[in-house]
């Protein structure tokens, strides 16, 4: 499933050919994806202009001036693709073209470009939602900050780990403490803070959550420079796959060396929460 770096891609890849222009027309060629469309979809969004167009989580949401903010969540193989730009964002790898048989959502803009949804397993989900609803909806109530916004850093995280025992992995992927965070990139800022993914979130030290926070913040930077990452589906919205694989310490790296200078390590695999979890147990203390 596409992370936080991925779907941030997405969003600025998207941005120069939404905000601020007018949907012409739109067309849903099925009644549903993950779960119904809103009624009369297409045609709500049709004569509508795009004031602006952010990410929330793993969310993307564009603000509509009629008051309705219009939200997409890629699921695992959703992508949107601009047909016939001439310029297109980011330095990705090349992947295969989406079957048209899987496009679900065509939206033209006005004097600009024809935007389609293109998604094979149909667990993406879009929907329309009052400004004013927005805050209350079941999908974002509870939200944690924004790992990349101003109110996450090392004091947040002691308040929010105070007292778990759970794991600081599993704690770091519940969307109710940071909003975003997916097991990729959890799993990588854990080896670059050198912290075991296995330690009780309430046991690490003020010092070492100073670290996490930075370390979080800096390998999602990083990702989303690079273009997020590309394990088999996910695509940017010019078609072409993320790099930053080539730069995992630890994901998916079982039985090899760890990159640490001097460490001399091996990388470690388990499952936890039916999620792979890869680590260093040389410099990744408990």
């Amino acid at each position: 499933m596409p992370e936080l770096p991925e779907v941030e891609t997405v969003r600025r890849g998207l941005a120069p050919h939404l905000v601020g222009r007018r949907i012409a027309k739109a067309q849903t060629k099925r009644a549903d994806l993950r779960f119904p469309f809103p009624t009369r979809f297409a045609k709500r969004l049709e004569g509508r202009r795009v004031e602006a167009l952010t990410r929330r989580a793993k969310y993307l949401l564009a603000e509509l001036d009629d008051g309705a903010i219009w939200v997409t969540h890629l699921g695992m193989t959703g992508r949107w693709s601009v047909v016939g730009a001439k310029q297109q964002p980011g330095d990705f790898y090349y992947a295969e073209p989406p079957n048209p048989a899987h496009t679900h959502v065509i939206v033209e803009i006005e004097k600009g470009a024809r935007l389609e949804f293109n998604d094979p397993r149909r667990f993406g989900y879009m929907d329309l939602i009052a400004r004013e609803d927005f805050d209350e909806h079941p999908w974002f109530k509870g939200l944690g900050p924004e790992p990349l916004g101003n109110a996450f850093h090392a004091p947040y995280l002691a308040e929010a780990f105070a007292g778990k025992t759970a794991n600081v992995k599993s704690a770091l992927l519940d969307q109710r403490v940071v909003a975003g965070l997916g097991n990729i990139y959890v799993v990588e800022a854990l080896h670059r803070a050198g912290i075991a993914p296995t330690r009780a979130a309430g046991s690490v030290s003020k010092q070492r959550l100073e670290t996490l926070a930075s370390a979080i913040r800096s390998v999602l930077e990083e990702a989303i420079a690079a273009g997020g990452s590309t394990l088999s589906d996910y695509a940017s919205v010019d078609g072409k796959q993320g790099g930053f694989q080539q730069r995992f310490r630890v994901y998916d790296r079982e039985g090899e060396s760890c990159v640490s200078p001097k460490c001399g390590g091996v990388i470690k695999r388990a499952v936890h929460g039916g999620r792979s979890t890869f680590w260093c147990a040389r410099c990744q203390r408990l």
